[in-house]
């Protein structure tokens, strides 16, 4: 696995590399855009190395808490940092590797990319995953079955076919597109439009498209406040997932020094799963809209620091250990 990793860190900056420049000039704080940015070979792999990093810490350190607080945030006297050791990472990869589906899924689609080139069939992306011999579930588990049985993309993602279609599974995959796009998130959504639509339709979709766009804006500013929200132009306004986030951005403004508070108006107006079959009449949410909130509170209360960003995303709940990999991984790449 380790060579794996670093394998496909190479494959990533190559692919990079065909769409960017290869000057020198890092990442600037900035309110807006710039017409353009250039990046030396270094810098970009600096970034993607942050990111990969960030996103295994961010799963790892949320690992024994995943759905364990469902509708509740969990409580600062909880010790997460006191369950590690040096090494526990490592014990997940030999030990639960099932922890990392928003590692391997990831890979599988680099892989793709790498073989067959940057106008791979989206059918290419669809059969590696499906035929994979990794577990998966929910949206994606649906999407395997499907695609075994002849229903292939974008119809294996729709929701007239995958009941888990509103669910997290893309947002928590949508790393590598946002990886392989510096600055570029217009082009993220055209490569989350082939993939993401393969297991995830509606806020499922958004969901991936907006981490996406957070990562690729994260190459091009160190500001987190205008990445959660120039983000944010890449989804539909009247979208439920858009006016979820907004809220969220709301609310931070509201309250800047609280994200409890945050976090308590997010559950009371947001936190009803409408799609995942065992979430529909349970606690248990593992909807992309409400997760995506917590990736966001996380990013935007941590002020820019590693450990407390992932501390807030985690205590937050639910799925708790891919929304900090994504929360720490889109601060990693822009660090």
């Amino acid at each position: 696995m380790r060579y794996l990793i670093i394998q496909v860190f190479t494959i990533i900056i190559t692919i990079i590399a065909i769409s960017s420049c290869s000057s020198s000039t890092a990442s600037q704080e900035t309110s807006t855009l710039p017409e353009s940015i250039t990046l030396t070979k270094e810098v970009l792999m600096d970034k993607v190395k942050g990111g990969w990093a960030g996103q295994t810490i961010g799963v790892v350190y949320g690992g024994p808490t995943e759905f364990v607080y469902r509708s509740a945030m969990i409580p600062d006297h909880y010790p997460i940092k006191a369950k590690y050791k040096d090494g526990k990472a490592k014990w997940y990869l030999e030990k639960e590797s099932t922890l990392f589906d928003d590692i391997y899924m990831d890979l599988t689609f680099v892989e793709v990319y790498d073989r067959l080139g940057m106008d791979a069939p989206v059918d290419s992306f669809a059969k590696a995953f499906a035929y994979a011999g990794y577990d998966l579930w929910h949206a994606n588990e649906a999407a395997r079955y499907n695609i075994l049985n002849g229903i292939m993309p974008p119809e294996s993602g729709h929701w007239s076919n995958n009941p888990h279609a509103d669910d997290i599974d893309y947002q928590i995959e949508a790393d590598f597109a946002g990886l392989m796009t510096p600055g570029m998130p217009n082009t993220q959504s055209e490569i989350s439009d082939k993939i993401g639509h393969i297991m995830n339709y509606g806020d499922g979709w958004y969901g991936g498209v907006y981490v996406g766009a957070m990562y690729s804006l994260a190459y091009v500013s160190d500001d987190i406040k205008f990445v959660v929200e120039e983000a944010l132009k890449a989804i539909p306004v009247e979208s439920r997932f858009h006016k979820c986030i907004s809220d969220i951005i709301r609310w931070h403004k509201e309250y800047p020094k609280d994200w409890k508070q945050a976090w308590f108006e997010c559950e009371k107006k947001w936190n009803h799963d409408i799609g995942c079959p065992e979430g529909t009449l349970a606690p248990y949410n593992i909807d992309a809209v409400i997760n995506a909130a917590y990736i966001v509170i996380g990013l935007l209360y941590g002020e820019e620091d590693l450990f407390k960003t992932m501390d807030i995303s985690t205590r937050c709940g639910q799925d708790s250990d891919c929304n900090p990999a994504s929360a720490v991984c889109i601060l990693c790449t822009m660090k």
